[in-house]
């Protein structure tokens, strides 16, 4: 047991099947049908919100300022488990409404 309790990520290159770790918990998934084809330009456009609101979240963290009013607002709420989570969600809420919405 304790082999696939550290395991995470991918058995090797050619596997389906992987492990990741949330919370203290080892979870596994499997890429049943992954796709071949070219992203579109939605696809595209939502990896590139995904990953602005990743780097915005990460300098939100860092700043100080910013942190303590973050855990302020996550100690406050129940949805998140962790301040990651909530400070990455009310970024990319940020994102959306800067964006119209979606």
């Amino acid at each position: 047991m304790g082999l696939i309790e550290s395991m995470h990520g991918k058995v090797c290159e050619h596997s389906d099947m992987y492990f990741f770790r949330r919370n203290g918990k080892v979870f596994s998934g499997k890429r049943c049908y992954p796709s071949t084809k070219e992203p579109s330009a939605t696809q595209l456009e939502k990896q590139t919100k995904f990953r602005t609101a990743q780097q915005a979240a990460k300098t939100a963290l860092a700043d100080t300022t910013q942190r303590t009013a973050y855990e302020t607002a996550f100690r406050a709420q129940k949805k998140y488990s962790t301040l990651r989570g909530y400070v990455f969600a009310q970024e990319y809420a940020k994102l959306n409404q800067q964006q119209g919405g979606e």
